[in-house]
């Protein structure tokens, strides 16, 4: 099975994504309910997924899984929304929100960790900032 590059020249605009206030969100992308990925994905940008994606993606920016979402890949962005279904790494530089309906089945790399009552979490932990593979159990001289 061949994989196809899909890169994207210009993302579509996402007003409200965030919700705050009269002013628009940044510009993001977004993969509707009846949209599928399979393969890599990269994006300067925000990202929201409402179908279903299987691959990597890779972020700049925030990223957030909808309800209904099932994503089978391994994931990278700035801050990560998760109300569907993840399987897969997750590493999120800022923080990782897991809302109430959200599944997570895979290993994290966070900085911050947010859990909704009702969201579940399978899968080990890793919290602190990204920069620190430099780690304070290391003895220094």
């Amino acid at each position: 099975m061949e994989l196809e590059t899909v890169e994207v020249e210009q993302p579509s605009v996402v007003r409200g994504l965030r919700g705050r206030g009269d002013s628009p969100a940044p510009s993001g992308v977004v993969l509707g309910p009846k949209d599928v990925l399979e393969g890599k994905l990269t994006i300067e940008g925000d990202l929201r997924i409402q179908g279903r994606v299987d691959g990597e993606v890779h972020i700049s920016g925030d990223l957030n899984i909808e309800g209904g979402a099932t994503v089978k890949a391994s994931l990278e962005a700035r801050n990560i929304t998760v109300r569907g279904h993840v399987t897969g790494p997750v590493s999120a530089k800022k923080r990782l929100n897991l809302a109430g309906s959200g599944v997570v089945v895979g290993d994290v790399k966070v900085s911050r960790l947010s859990v909704e009552d009702g969201a579940t979490l399978n899968g080990n932990v890793t919290m602190g900032g990204h920069d620190s593979h430099a780690s304070s159990d290391t003895p220094t001289e």
